[in-house]
């Protein structure tokens, strides 16, 4: 039997009902995916987008990362559901077919998905307390991230000094997602300047 550390630091069984829930939520997500293969209907894709987000949602609630989550929530099922929603009322209902099969594409979809699998495979296991991040880098900010940042949220100090520069990347990429998608959104068609 698998044990992990629990909260007063001794190890205890790893809970089985939280593998089954995330494996279900993973399951489900696989249907989506497939589902959002196969329809043609744009509104039905932008209604699957925002349930495949709401999944990945809950998924990283259930795994503890509750400020993912929650940026995944507000992102990925709210602001994008609602930015495609307004952008599929300057396009048609209905996807056009192909004119030939995209198998270039999925091959490449197929070798770049294998790649990525073969480099998770060295990775550590799931909730490893001897991983390389456990041992050095999350000690190190736990011991000393309010001393050195001021912040009395370890997070917080992460997400807005460590790693400041990331997510201010991560914000400049939001914003300019949004200000084109909104750019987009402001060109109405047969609309001439005079």
């Amino acid at each position: 039997m698998d044990t992990w550390p629990g909260a007063d630091g001794n190890l205890a069984p790893e809970p089985a009902i939280e593998t089954l829930i995330i494996e279900v939520l993973l399951a489900l997500m696989m249907v989506t995916v497939v589902a959002l293969a196969r329809t043609r209907n744009l509104f039905g894709v932008v209604v699957l987008f925002g349930v495949y987000s709401f999944l990945m949602a809950t998924v990283l609630t259930v795994l503890d990362a509750v400020d993912v989550a929650m940026t995944e929530a507000a992102v990925g099922a709210g602001i994008s559901t609602v930015l495609f929603l307004g952008a599929l009322l300057l396009c048609r209902s209905e996807e056009a077919r192909p004119v030939h099969r995209p198998w270039l594409p999925l091959l490449v979809s197929v070798a770049v998905g294998g790649l990525l699998v073969y480099g998770s495979l060295g990775m550590p296991v799931f909730s490893d307390p001897g991983a390389p991040a456990h041992r050095h880098v999350a000690q190190h900010y736990l011991a000393n991230a309010m001393d050195e940042t001021g912040a009395p949220n370890v997070v917080t100090a992460v997400l807005a000094s460590y790693r400041g520069y990331d997510t201010l990347g991560e914000t400049v990429v939001v914003f300019t997602a949004g200000a084109g998608v909104i750019a987009l959104l402001r060109r109405r068609p047969g609309r001439r300047k005079p």
